[in-house]
């Protein structure tokens, strides 16, 4: 998962960078300061915040209502502070975080908060395709490569989704275009041809990031990892 941690002590957060990246399953963005982390959670997009409390800028409060007020109670948050007082702790959830741990923490039961929290605020069986750095989230209708967001239409939606569902397969024009806009749609394959082109254009399906939606002569298209796709001689 990808996790946005925010701690203004440099030692601290090198040290919780090395815990939450030492088995290789999580990567994180760190942050030093609340405004570095909001413009980072603007930008991008995490599967779970890691907050200190105390910031040289702003509150953990502050900070859990900017997040709250945008992003909305999709990221889950966990508060990690020195403090342990009641009224602190009571601060933190009624400001919206999730948990609460104090420093310093223990590397295993901070990894297991983190499991069990994304696992309650994640509602079972969503959609999410991922595949190197490109992740869809079908239900909510978003698509992010390098954990940036993509603008995309409807169409550019489906057809991406359609894609990346069946890779290595080889498209026709027209299966295209009867798959993602109908059978009786009153448009031609051209269609389907910009469409393709803006999505290789948008998502950078050229092969620089692993991934190839190729042309394939006299038949359509074939999404592949760039390395299993030969080029004509």
């Amino acid at each position: 998962m990808h996790i946005a941690l925010v701690e203004d002590d440099e030692a601290q957060r090198e040290l919780l960078e090395l815990w939450l990246t030492g088995d290789g399953r999580n990567t994180v963005a760190s942050y030093g300061t609340a405004a570095a982390l909001c413009a980072g959670l603007a930008a991008g997009r995490y599967d779970i915040l890691i907050l200190d409390w105390f910031l040289p800028d702003a509150t953990g409060a502050q900070v859990l209502g900017w997040v709250r007020q945008h992003l909305g109670g999709a990221l889950p948050v966990i508060v990690v502070t020195a403090r342990e007082d009641e009224a602190t702790v009571v601060a933190a959830l009624a400001a919206g975080a999730d948990d609460y741990v104090v420093k310093p923490p223990k590397p295993l039961e901070l990894l297991a908060r983190i499991d069990a929290v994304v696992r309650r605020v994640q509602p079972p069986g969503t959609q999410v395709l991922r595949m190197g750095v490109y992740e869809i989230d079908i239900a909510q209708r978003r698509l992010f490569v390098d954990n940036v967001p993509v603008a995309l239409t409807q169409k550019e939606f489906d057809l991406a989704v359609y894609v990346f569902q069946n890779p290595a397969k080889l498209f026709t024009r027209d299966h295209l275009l009867n798959r993602i806009w109908g059978l009786n749609a009153d448009i031609d394959t051209r269609t389907v041809d910009t469409h393709i082109s803006r999505l290789r254009k948008k998502l950078r399906l050229d092969g620089s990031t692993g991934w190839k939606l190729a042309s394939v002569h006299g038949v359509g298209y074939r999404f592949d990892r760039a390395d299993d796709l030969v080029e004509p001689g």
